[in-house]
């Protein structure tokens, strides 16, 4: 249960992220609402996944999956430049994610 949770904080976070994008500077009402709706559910499902796992862990899986996700999302379905060193900094950080897992997530 507690990967579900930290799932679902990841996608709030990416989803609240993607509509930051949208949201033109705060000047757009329902990206605007999106993302502080997005980032308040984000940290409060962070919260719950704090309790069955260390902060170190949660908080870099946390980050790095939604870094490396809003990363791709920008590259496919908003336009933004592909390099390769765009893509293996992508892959460092999920392969970063990967390991921590593979270090135990647990307190």
């Amino acid at each position: 249960m507690t990967y579900a949770t930290l799932a679902a904080a990841i996608l709030a976070e990416v989803l609240a992220t993607t509509s930051m994008k949208y949201s033109d500077g705060f000047t757009r009402l329902w990206p605007s609402l999106g993302t502080a709706v997005g980032y308040l559910i984000a940290f409060y499902l962070l919260s719950l996944t704090l309790r069955e796992m260390s902060v170190g862990t949660a908080y870099a899986i946390w980050a790095g999956a939604g870094t490396a996700a809003v990363a791709l999302i920008g590259m496919v379905f908003i336009g933004e430049s592909v390099s390769p060193a765009k893509v293996a900094g992508v892959l460092l950080v999920i392969a970063g994610v990967v390991v921590l897992n593979l270090g135990g997530a647990a307190h």
